[in-house]
């Protein structure tokens, strides 16, 4: 069975990351940054996330605040071109 790759230009992917409360310290942010890219980096869980298809990457809080809202805004079109309501 062809996949909807073949037919249409397809790109979903999922994100884990994590967050914190909105007047967290920055320097709090930054040991749980320096925590989290430690854990990612190290070989045997960059290992285990690799083998159940996680592509890990050790992004900083800004970047990780664009690509949440990159894909809020990918999203937000299609929601909208689909006209999909919260019910």
């Amino acid at each position: 069975m062809p996949s909807i790759s073949e037919f249409v230009r397809y790109d979903a992917s999922g994100q884990f990351g994590i967050g914190a409360p909105k007047n967290t310290p920055p320097a709090i942010i930054d040991t749980l940054n320096k925590a989290v890219i430690a854990s990612v980096n190290d070989p045997s869980v960059k290992a285990k996330l690799i083998n159940l298809g996680i592509e890990p990457m050790s992004l900083t809080p800004a970047e990780f605040k664009k690509l949440i809202a990159d894909e809020t805004a990918k999203w937000a079109k299609v929601v909208e071109a689909a006209h999909m309501k919260v019910e």
